[in-house]
């Protein structure tokens, strides 16, 4: 998303570890997002990584010294919004729990008041150091962030905890830090991707969901401060870091979870494709290609349905894939499920279908016992998210 960090300026810390290398990475998806990246980096920081190159890809002069220029500790301080330390090493950790500050980095982040965040890379028997895991624990205790680090191959050739996790990772922590938590005390129950039906152990019939639509609204949520569920079905994308994930296969499945998470949920987006039929019978082994003429199939369970018989449930969002704008088709769907809102997309557009990284939709939704429209532009599914999202809070709040 193009301007996601527009008008924030991130303070970044470069310190000593071997991989400084992957900084550049996380400068760019900050700067891609509309960030104004200042960057901060120790002595040890330069022998893996050379000034220059930082200064070029941040487009703003690296600071080192502490008397480079004077107060520029302090001046960074007031200015940026949020300090990264990328990668931050078992020193820099150490140092700024016990409130040194002997350079230019750990005297910085003792003057700065916002939001710090931690990716901490090092061999897995410096972070799991006593000492060091005392200090992380203070630090969290007085509201630090800390992302990672992940286990994996290290550089001395050992596997262990200590890799510094993946640029999209510390991008999304920072993007979460500096966004309004309007979602607060809610508790989002998302669905997400297809469903399967199988016909035997390897052959099934599913849709072309890809499950991007769901995994977004999710991402998003979470980012707005919510408790999030996602249940999904089979996906090939990464799902993004929420407080409950569960994989599903079947519609059955998908049911199933959804009922057992319902009851604490505040609002329901089911964002899923469940298929709508599946085969009625299902071999336990692989049937040969020419032993059948035909396929009898049966409905599956209507997720949407089935809620609509609870006497108490959440604030509950439809999604409505269409071969065409078919609003009035989706106001019959919207009754027959006793929803809140719907979302209509047309699966036929070009960019706005299934597999699609964008979106272009239309939020129906009553009030006073009339249907109301809002159409969005073509955006990328973040941002429908973010304006479904908005529009589900005002909706919650007017009720």
């Amino acid at each position: 998303m193009k301007d996601l960090l527009k008008n924030k300026k991130i303070l970044i810390g470069i310190t000593g570890s071997i991989a400084a290398y992957k900084v550049f990475e996380i400068i760019k998806l900050l700067k891609e997002a509309g960030a104004e990246v200042f960057p901060v980096m120790t002595e040890k920081a330069t022998y893996f990584v050379t000034p220059l190159s930082i200064e070029i890809s941040c487009g703003n002069r690296v600071l080192i010294d502490m008397f480079q220029e004077p107060l520029s500790h302090i001046e960074l301080a007031k200015k940026c919004d949020l300090f990264l330390i990328a990668p931050a090493t078992a020193n820099l950790i150490n140092k700024y729990a016990c409130g040194i500050a002997d350079d230019l980095l750990t005297t910085t982040l003792l003057a700065f008041r916002g939001p710090v965040i931690i990716a901490p890379a090092m061999n897995w028997r410096m972070y799991q150091a006593a000492q060091v895991q005392k200090s992380i624990d203070y630090l969290k205790s007085i509201g630090v962030e800390f992302i990672g680090p992940e286990q994996g191959s290290l550089a001395c050739g050992e596997e262990g905890t200590g890799r510094l996790v993946r640029a999209e990772k510390i991008f999304e922590a920072v993007v979460s830090a500096l966004t309004e938590k309007d979602l607060k005390g809610q508790h989002v129950l998302v669905t997400a991707g297809p469903t399967r039906g199988y016909l035997d152990v390897i052959r099934f019939i599913t849709n072309r969901s890809s499950g991007k639509m769901g995994y977004a609204l999710a991402k998003v949520a979470k980012r707005r401060g919510a408790k999030v569920t996602l249940i999904s079905g089979p996906s090939n994308i990464e799902p993004p870091e929420v407080d409950k994930f569960f994989k599903v296969e079947t519609t059955e499945e998908m049911l199933e979870k959804v009922m057992e998470s319902i009851n604490s949920a505040t609002i329901l987006l089911m964002a899923a494709a469940p298929i709508d039929f599946e085969p009625e019978k299902i071999f336990n082994t692989k049937i040969e290609k020419n032993s059948i003429n035909s396929i009898s199939l049966r409905l599956c369970p209507d997720i949407l349905k089935e809620i609509s018989k609870l006497k108490k449930k959440p604030f509950t969002i439809g999604f409505s894939a269409e071969a065409g704008l078919n609003t009035e088709r989706a106001k019959i769907k919207f009754k027959e499920k006793a929803l809140d809102m719907i979302v209509l997309n047309d699966i036929m557009k070009k960019n706005t279908g299934m597999e699609s990284d964008t979106n272009e939709v239309i939020i129906i939704y009553k009030k006073r016992n009339k249907f109301f429209e809002e159409n969005t532009s073509l955006l990328s599914k973040e941002e429908i998210a973010s304006l479904i999202l908005s529009k589900v809070k005002e909706l919650m709040l007017e009720k």
